[in-house]
């Protein structure tokens, strides 16, 4: 499978574009299943904790960046679920990965980030700590992040 045909799995979508936990449901119904072939050739290297029981989903894919394929894929496993923008050079090596929100738990707290990614390809993220109950939710321990995806598909934190 070429990096292009794998990057076309994903559909491409306008910016801006919000992603909560809840949009896996959508991206689920909306999109075709990635195929075998393209979970081993371009997802298996370039992730860890893979178990015969995580799932992936294609959820979406960036335009606009030159030489770059820009991704968003949701991964799931135990108590884990995160959706990943990973870039690929056009010879389908990955550029950068990064999670941008999810929701992961270690059985006591869940943690759960929304992301957000602008025309400008700027991409602000918040995180949120749940202890036990969801009315325990405080947030002040809430935390926000700012990315930008940069044209050469590098992502870097802004200050």
């Amino acid at each position: 499978m070429t990096i292009n045909q794998f990057a076309n799995i994903f559909p491409e979508v306008q910016l801006p574009i919000s992603i909560t936990e809840e949009s896996s449901f959508d991206f689920s119904m909306q999109n075709e299943p990635l195929p075998q072939k393209a979970i081993t050739e371009y997802l298996l290297p370039i992730e860890e904790d893979v178990d015969d029981l995580t799932e992936f989903v294609p959820c979406f894919r960036i335009e606009g960046l030159k030489d770059v394929h820009a991704v968003v894929y949701w991964k799931a496993s135990l108590l884990n679920y995160q959706y990943v923008l990973a870039t690929f050079e056009k010879s389908g090596k990955l550029i950068d990965k990064q999670v941008v929100a999810g929701m992961v738990s270690d059985g006591r707290s869940i943690v759960r980030t929304v992301a957000r990614i602008d025309e400008d390809m700027t991409i602000y993220m918040v995180s949120g700590m749940v202890e036990g109950s969801e009315e325990e939710y405080d947030a002040a321990n809430s935390t926000a992040k700012e990315l930008e995806l940069l044209p050469d598909g590098r992502m870097i934190e802004l200050a």
